[in-house]
């Protein structure tokens, strides 16, 4: 029989929880700074994709606000005990974003105006490209190792950020060298399905082992939070 990993100890899990309170502080500084930033240069250059991009980072504050009111708490089990909810919280936000995009994509494809180019907007499209993925997997593997979807959750919801700002910079670049203005909510829709998916999982509380499945569980138990059933896509 194949030996499983034990669950983090009490202070490791302590030690968990802080670094994921100081990545998720991180993440609601940088995307406050970056709405901000998106929205007076989407407003400026009249880029719907810029201030949809900006309005998303406000989407993404909710998010990760979620997490740090769940890992507020000292106590682990007043922490576990906030995970359902807070994964309803992220899965919401999800939604939301596929929601934004999509219109905000639609109306942009059928919208015959011109958005000016805007090297502020590509700046911050590019400097999110380089913070976001960090975020993202740091708190990820932090996440995993103590056993919290809604930490997990949220990192994916960082990650769809790194490829929303691809997209920005590609649509941003394209538009400022060659006029293709589509370009950007072309793209954008298929982030806003990648939305969806995700939405449906931190809603089911997929993608993530709970720390009591790195146990050995009882004969008969219920799959946990986080979705996990033995023998099942744990961990993903």
């Amino acid at each position: 029989m194949t030996a499983l990993p034990l669950a983090p100890s009490p202070a490791r899990r302590e030690t968990l929880a802080r670094r994921i309170r100081l990545l998720v502080a991180a993440t609601i500084t940088y995307n406050v700074m970056e709405a901000i930033v998106a929205i007076t240069a989407g407003t400026l250059a009249s880029s719907t994709a810029l201030i949809g991009f900006g309005l998303d980072s406000v989407i993404e504050v909710s998010s990760a606000a979620a997490v740090a009111w769940q890992f507020s708490a000292a106590d682990h089990a007043v922490r576990e005990a906030r995970e359902q909810r807070t994964l309803r919280i992220i899965a919401v936000s999800f939604f939301a974003l596929a929601i934004y995009v999509a219109v905000e994509s639609v109306r942009t494809l059928a919208d015959t105006g011109q958005a000016d180019s805007s090297m502020p907007g590509i700046a911050l499209a590019a400097l999110s490209l380089l913070v976001m993925p960090f975020l993202s997997a740091a708190q990820r593997r932090a996440g995993r190792e103590m056993g919290s979807a809604s930490a997990v959750a949220d990192s994916k919801q960082t990650l769809l950020c790194t490829y929303l700002s691809a997209v920005l910079l590609i649509g941003l670049v394209l538009n400022a060298t060659l006029g293709w203005s589509w370009a950007d909510p072309a793209a954008a829709l298929v982030i806003a399905a990648i939305a969806v998916k995700e939405g449906r999982d931190a809603w089911q509380g997929k993608g993530c082992c709970t720390t009591p499945a790195h146990v050995a569980a009882p004969a008969g138990a219920d799959e946990g939070a986080c979705g996990c059933r033995p023998g099942g896509d744990c961990c993903s």
